[in-house]
């Protein structure tokens, strides 16, 4: 596809969302149930802004120190029985994943933005498995052919009453379109109940590790990742190098930052996972496969972030916690939804998709788009400045012609 191909079907994405009255919809109650929640979780732990501080700090210095950091996390890993790689692309990546499922497996999966920027479950589905999504939001993503729209809440772009819709005909029972969202959610949870616990083998991400553990932090609400990552017996987790932290303390602060920050005072679900299953109950001695998964595989994926962290202004973007807050606050966004970037949105899409993507003519797209009037920069807990970072970029990509 030529630059000017390209470019004019961005414009015209741009411009559908941004004529879509059900997008905007959709986006209007979302964004007021947000603003109105982080805004309360604010309130009353106001020392999350101050934590939110020292998190900045902690990923400025864990940033440079990526690879040393993943080492160290691989060896803690395998110390615990379990398995730890580094990739250094993604097709790297999927290459590990794929010899670890092999084919004709049953897959579930939690929401992983790494999975998403690799295109896991398309690779998954090529070489012969079955893969749900689980996360309710990627479920209805996945039924109806689509692509997420927010970090946190993908199909933040669909109405109930397209849902419903959707529910109807993918589980064979009718669903007004005026149901409830507990009518809805219910109908979700009763379709993938079962398949947690047929399935071969689960997959998830993380929002932090430690690397003097090799433990994974994973926030949730739904309860779904807490069962992909549990019932099946094998658990392979996702995560971009940009995750890793020293110690388990620098992990809890980023932990509560990043869920304060995305709508909640406290998460239903915090799961740390350090290796797969054990047991010590029979004469003390310590027996791998116990409850949960006899297997757990964790790849840490470069994919050009060590790249990234190269430029002493666009590595901030490297610091995002994907609390998703940015979005809810961009103009752009607010109309366009995700149409507004690529596997990342709005500025911090830009960034990652000239330089971790290689997409100069995707990342000038985004990059023009950006209104750089900062209120992203605003919200935002560790104060990433998307508008220093675009016109850093448009200079870069500019010089780059």
């Amino acid at each position: 596809m030529s630059k000017k191909s390209e470019f004019k079907e961005y414009k015209k994405e741009i411009m559908d969302a941004a004529h879509n009255e059900r997008l905007r919809l959709a986006l209007s109650r979302a964004i007021k149930s947000y603003r109105g929640n982080v805004n309360k979780a604010l309130e009353k732990y106001p020392g999350t802004v101050e934590m939110a501080e020292e998190v900045l700090e902690i990923k400025k210095k864990a940033i440079p120190r990526m690879e040393k950091l993943a080492k160290q996390a691989v060896m803690e890993i395998e110390e615990n029985k379990g398995k730890g790689y580094i990739a250094r692309t993604a097709d790297e990546a999927l290459d590990i994943i794929g010899d670890i499922t092999g084919s004709g497996k049953l897959i579930v999966k939690g929401k992983s933005m790494t999975g998403e920027e690799v295109g896991l479950r398309e690779h998954l589905e090529e070489i012969g498995n079955e893969v749900y999504e689980t996360d309710l939001g990627e479920f209805i993503l996945q039924k109806l052919g689509s692509r997420p729209m927010h970090i946190l809440s993908p199909s933040i772009h669909v109405p109930r009453e397209d849902v419903a819709k959707l529910f109807s005909k993918v589980i064979g029972k009718e669903i007004k379109p005026e149901a409830e969202i507990a009518e809805l959610v219910a109908t979700a949870r009763g379709f993938l109940r079962e398949k947690f616990f047929q399935a071969d083998i689960g997959i998830s991400g993380a929002n932090v590790v430690a690397a003097e553990t090799g433990t994974l932090f994973i926030i949730e609400n739904e309860g779904n990742i807490r069962l992909a990552t549990g019932a099946p017996p094998v658990h392979i987790a996702l995560v971009g190098m940009e995750k890793l932290v020293p110690s388990l303390i620098d992990a809890y602060k980023v932990s509560e930052v990043t869920w304060r920050y995305a709508n909640y005072t406290v998460p239903s679900y915090v799961s740390l996972v350090s290796g797969p299953s054990k047991t010590g109950d029979i004469e003390k001695v310590t027996t791998y496969g116990a409850h949960g998964p006899k297997e757990f595989h964790v790849i840490f994926l470069d994919g050009g972030r060590t790249e990234l962290a190269k430029y002493p202004v666009l590595r901030q973007a490297l610091y995002c916690l994907r609390c998703g807050g940015c979005l809810y606050e961009c103009p752009v966004f607010a109309v366009t939804a995700g149409n507004f970037g690529d596997k990342y949105f709005t500025g911090i899409g830009a960034v990652w998709a000239a330089i971790v993507n290689k997409d100069p003519e995707k990342a000038a797209s985004i990059a023009y788009t950006c209104l750089t009037c900062g209120r992203c920069r605003e919200r935002c807990p560790v104060k990433i400045d998307v508008p220093e970072m675009i016109i850093e970029l448009r200079k870069t990509l500019a010089e780059g012609e």
